[in-house]
């Protein structure tokens, strides 16, 4: 029986991207991941293996301490590969110490894999450096808390003050009215120390309160500030006026739907994080390619015989190179035939294959397509035309129409998926933008869906189209028809 192994691993504050290249690595080859409370979800969904939560949230404990020592012992000694995913890092504050403790007791081989941490993770989101030469030169971290079980007066190693250094708490926000008072009370603290607070930082649920020591708490309960937070003490909470960046991105916090398939979902998903956007993949098409390949076949073993091949779609160039590799063919075989890509992102899935575009209209659509190749002349040229079987007939009619002879050849199909769980619908129900890509997208959309009270971002004119023959309006409309032609308009509209 292979030996089981567990890795202690750091999930990181909260944004996902801040996993470490370790950590990301042993979750890729886990068998079983037993997860905490603060662990990303998008992280966890992502993940294809045995997924076990276990978190911790208040008073509220899904397992014991015990039980999830208990748990990881016994994956492992089933042979499996188990990561024990921790909210930052598993030494900090944690209890993967103890686990490793276990660990060590039943003789369970386990690897530490640290992570980054909270307690300046968190203040650097919120513009907040724990070190700065002109105010502080040392940090010192503190437990909010320290075991359930201690006296009150034992409940927080409260420190004395030191204006060159910057304090932080951790697991302190029940406590916060008490240490302001203890702090400023018994342990030398001026009360117009100034202090701020942050919930859940780095992410896009980030909000921050500051102030001072006096004012702190006033300020967490106005603006209505919950766990998970993290307390910062001293001078260094006054530079978050000037350096202040992540929840002033132009679209922090906004809960953003993308509807393209999985595969393609990631460039858009990626720039609108980037921005501050809280992004949720809700993929209302996926590519199924034709499992008839005969006319593509025939298509390719005639190859040389067209004039043109035109792609109107990043899907139709991967099927189309995948299928002349599969049939011993390559791209020396269409030394001749012109190419003609209906924008910039399926141009550059082209030039994946070593391959250039010969034309990529100015405009992104079938039209366009059409007025550019008449421009050059295409009366009695052979054009093949690989696409989706529900593709629109604007190209190859307009083309036939300047007397091009069109073979058209569908060689996949657009599909809508199940509709998700409840609560995956619920969110997206709620989101503040949904973003449309093509046609496809926004008629699924709906058909799942439903109504929508989210704002409706659309890529151009025809994907437009198709939300308005829905009954749905359209908010926000690409100048250019591209990904990043729908982000700038994004931008425009809330930045």
């Amino acid at each position: 029986m292979k030996k089981g192994m567990v890795y202690l691993a750091g999930a990181g504050p909260g944004d996902p991207e801040l996993l470490t290249l370790k950590a990301l690595d042993a979750l890729k080859r886990a068998d079983c991941v037993v997860y905490d409370y603060l662990a990303s979800p998008a992280l966890v969904n992502a993940l294809d293996c045995e997924k076990i939560y276990v978190g911790k949230q208040g008073g509220d404990h899904t397992l014991s301490q015990t039980e999830i020592n208990e748990l990881i012992v016994r994956k492992a000694r089933e042979g499996k590969t188990v990561v024990r995913l921790k909210g930052g890092d598993p030494f900090i504050f944690g209890r993967g110490g103890e686990e490793a403790e276990e660990l060590v007791k039943a003789g369970v081989r386990f690897s530490i894999i640290p992570g980054v941490s909270s307690f300046y993770s968190a203040p650097a989101y919120a513009g907040i450096p724990v070190t700065h030469r002109d105010h502080a030169s040392a940090f010192e971290v503190i437990t909010g808390h320290r075991r359930d079980d201690a006296p009150e007066e034992e409940d927080v190693n409260f420190p004395d003050f030191d204006a060159d250094k910057t304090f932080v708490f951790l697991m302190g926000m029940k406590n916060l009215a008490r240490i302001s008072a203890k702090l400023c009370g018994e342990k030398g603290f001026p009360e117009k120390t100034p202090a701020a607070v942050v919930s859940w930082g780095t992410t896009p649920r980030q909000r921050v309160a500051a102030g001072t020591l006096e004012s702190i708490a006033d300020e967490v309960a106005r603006l209505g500030l919950r766990p998970p937070a993290i307390i910062i003490v001293g001078g260094v909470v006054t530079l978050r006026g000037t350096l202040r960046w992540f929840d002033a991105l132009p679209l922090f916090g906004k809960k953003i739907v993308v509807t393209r398939t999985r595969e393609q979902a990631s460039a858009l998903s990626r720039s609108l994080a980037e921005l501050g956007a809280d992004v949720l993949e809700f993929p209302t098409i996926r590519i199924v390619p034709r499992a008839d390949t005969g006319p593509l076949d025939e298509a390719i073993g005639a190859i040389e015989s067209f004039d043109w091949l035109v792609f109107t779609s990043q899907n139709a160039v991967g099927i189309f190179f995948e299928r002349l590799f599969a049939l011993g063919r390559d791209v020396r075989c269409l030394k001749g035939v012109r190419i003609a890509a209906i924008g910039p992102a399926t141009g550059r899935e082209i030039e994946k294959r070593s391959l250039r575009p010969d034309l990529v209209p100015p405009e992104y659509v079938a039209e366009a397509v059409v007025s550019a190749m008449g421009a050059v002349g295409v009366a009695g040229a052979r054009v093949l035309l690989p696409c989706a079987e529900e593709a629109r007939d604007a190209l190859p009619r307009g083309l036939s129409a300047l007397g091009a002879d069109v073979r058209r050849v569908p060689i996949y199909d657009t599909v809508r998926p199940a509709p998700p769980s409840g609560e995956i619908m619920e969110t997206v129900r709620t989101a503040d933008i949904v973003t449309f890509t093509s046609s496809s997208t926004a008629r699924n959309f709906f058909s799942i869906v439903g109504e929508s009270r989210a704002l409706h971002a659309s890529i151009g004119p025809i994907t437009s189209a198709a939300v308005r023959e829905t009954g749905h309006r359209v908010d926000i409309e690409a100048s250019e028809y591209t990904i990043e032609g729908l982000v700038d308009a994004l931008i425009r509209a809330f930045g």
